[in-house]
């Protein structure tokens, strides 16, 4: 490999993103590192399937083929990089052999830079953008993501489908000569409704309805549906999240194209790691669920080799933990056969509440009871929930003792006793930890019982129209500042530093009260950001920023934590900087940079604006 002169290669790096962004003697030390290759067309520039390398890659000149699938390198190239096309670096950043295979279309002139020394350039605003759409494959062309199964593959045989006048007893017999469980229903207004077996034996045999029943009076109309295209993945998330046995899939004109299963997951060799799930719904034990819960790091690990964006395996884990919660609390809630599984809603909080639970994080709950429970059997309830916490502890589920759980008074009560207390929080948030019990109800999600709007959540829906309480939660938000780490972790490659505590809980916090501050429902951080930007106190272009850094964040604590997982260590959100590799030291420096200065900004405006131009209410 020829190698060019260090001052001809700083003028052409100057001239391409995101390399334009570094100063002066930056761009000279990185180009001083570099080399430069000549390739004659049809020659191999680099294959990162089989030689990973802490390297990136950057056309210079003539044109460079991609294969971003290792199973499809005999196909046409999924993409065609010119002069600024930059490559090999989900090679470097993830230190796998994930890829691409890149081979010159013309001749062409490649620069190879050390990562060690390109890490500024990736550390730049303009650099943390281009990281946050290569680690989540946004805005790149669909064929350069690395392939995993969609909903598609899963469908085996066309669906069962019959007319809402179709009688009951036609329909079984349709159903027995498919050999299938179901039979969809067209429901008149171009959608469609299911019968299941279990649906016919409760509407017929049990409420005794007639066998010349329309099907359209006994169906299902809420069965989760996804569209051809959508991930296989994504698809599981949506029947973990609405425990369904069937999924509906459409093509985009919403015509039915065939109807999944669990098994079908189960089967699927792209998805088989994720069929853990269907093993988690039927254990037939704590014990049993316990062993099988301990494979879900395996699952993730799985995942991300394979190339699902981090947001996703998040979302994935997320599912996952609900479906071990549910199945505890079935298992155990039936050796106490004198407490009925109906009389609460069991709430996740936390990050497991925005389903943003990565290994090392806690799972809060709380439970709220319907009116009607008979206060005396509130203990004999929480004695049972203190039951489930150890099931899934001895899963490998975190949980806090003596933080928010089910099983202590303070987070298990009645819908008006939640409510009531809800209000005195909201009159009243310097008092009873209300600022901090608010932070926590505003993130719950009921992943069991009533899906409805949980009473205290209710309250906290007219939170615009108490300003000072407003102040108040942005100043507990403020509380826990973004913390740079000292300059000799960065350079020295030793020390520790808490990414959770110093970077990721500051955006969650920013994000929690600015998406209050619009009347935002929404529950995620980057949905929060999305919604609350634009607004007085998040501009447009810094909302952005923090969904940009939140998901670079959330990627690197999921990639280390899977590797301490692999080596037998517990998960934890504290790195040790001499497993951080330096392009992650510099995105960690400059995402906390990000996130200091969306917090200098709201304290500004915080002080000089009066609460009534960022906290009041909508006009009527």
């Amino acid at each position: 490999m020829a190698t060019g002169t260090a001052e001809d290669l700083t003028a052409l790096l100057a001239g391409y993103a995101p390399f334009d962004s570094l100063d002066p003697e930056t761009l000279e030390a990185v180009a001083a590192a570099a080399s430069i290759g000549r390739f004659a067309r049809g020659e191999l520039v680099h294959d990162a399937f089989t030689d990973p390398t802490w390297e990136v890659f950057l056309v210079i000149a003539g044109r460079v083929e991609l294969w971003n699938d290792a199973d499809a390198l005999t196909g046409p190239a999924d993409e065609v990089l010119g002069p600024g096309g930059v490559f090999g670096f989900s090679s470097m950043l993830t230190e796998r052999a994930v890829g691409p295979r890149a081979v010159a279309t013309s001749d062409a002139t490649v620069a190879r830079i050390p990562g060690s020394t390109v890490a500024p350039a990736f550390a730049s605003r303009t650099g943390a953008r281009f990281l946050a759409e290569q680690v989540s494959s946004a805005g790149r062309p669909a064929a350069a993501a690395p392939a995993y199964s969609t909903v598609d593959d899963l469908i085996v045989r066309p669906p069962v489908v019959v007319d809402p006048t179709t009688t009951v007893a036609e329909t079984a017999r349709l159903m027995s000569e498919a050999d299938a469980g179901y039979a969809a229903v067209r429901d008149g207004h171009g959608g469609y409704g299911l019968i299941t077996d279990a649906l016919l034996r409760r509407r017929v045999l049990v409420e005794g309805r007639s066998d010349a029943t329309p099907a359209g009076e006994v169906m299902d109309p809420g069965t989760p549906t996804a569209v051809l295209g959508d991930s296989a993945a994504e698809a599981l998330i949506l029947m973990l999240d609405r425990e369904a046995d069937y999924l509906l899939v459409t093509d985009r004109a919403g015509v039915l194209r065939g109807v999944v299963s669990p098994r079908d997951f189960t089967v699927s060799p792209t998805t088989a790691g994720v069929s853990v799930h269907e093993q988690l719904r039927r254990a037939a034990s704590t014990e049993q669920l316990e062993v099988r819960a301990r494979t879900i790091p395996g699952v993730l690990a799985d995942l991300l080799n394979r190339g699902l964006a981090s947001g996703r395996v998040v979302a994935v884990h997320s599912a996952l933990l609900d479906a071990v919660v549910r199945r505890a609390l079935t298992l155990v809630m039936a050796e106490h056969p004198d407490l009925s599984v109906d009389a609460f809603t069991w709430l996740s909080l936390g990050s497991h509440g925005r389903r943003e639970a990565v290994l090392s994080s806690d799972v809060d709950s709380a439970v709220a009871f319907d009116d009607a429970t008979d206060p005396a059997q509130l203990e004999r309830y929480r004695a049972a929930f203190a039951e489930v916490g150890r099931v899934l502890a001895r899963a490998g589920i975190n949980g806090d003792e003596h933080g928010a759980n089910a099983e202590r008074p303070p987070f298990a009560r009645t819908h008006s006793a939640w409510r009531q207390a809800a209000q005195g929080w909201l009159a009243r948030p310097a008092e009873d930890q209300g600022a901090v019990m608010t932070s926590l109800l505003v993130d719950a999600r009921p992943i069991h019982g009533d899906p409805g709007l949980p009473a205290a959540a209710a309250v906290f829906a007219d939170l615009r129209r108490h300003p000072g309480t407003m102040r108040l939660l942005l100043q507990e938000s403020l509380s826990r500042r973004a913390k740079q780490p000292p300059a000799r972790l960065l350079s020295r490659r030793s020390g520790r530093f808490d990414v959770k505590d110093h970077a990721v809980l500051p955006i969650v916090n920013l994000a929690r009260w600015a998406s209050l501050s619009v009347g935002s429902a929404a529950l995620s951080t980057p949905e929060r950001l999305r919604a609350a930007s634009g607004s007085a106190m998040l501009p447009q272009a810094q909302g952005d920023t923090l969904v940009e850094v939140f998901e670079v964040l959330q990627r690197l604590r999921l990639r280390y934590q899977v590797r301490q997982h692999q080596r037998g260590v517990a998960p934890t959100d504290v790195l040790r900087m001499d497993q951080v590799s330096p392009l992650d030291r510099s995105v960690i420096a400059q995402a906390v940079r990000e996130v200091a200065s969306v917090q200098r900004r709201m304290d500004n405006v915080a002080q000089y604006v009066p609460v009534e131009g960022w906290a009041s209410p909508p006009p009527p």
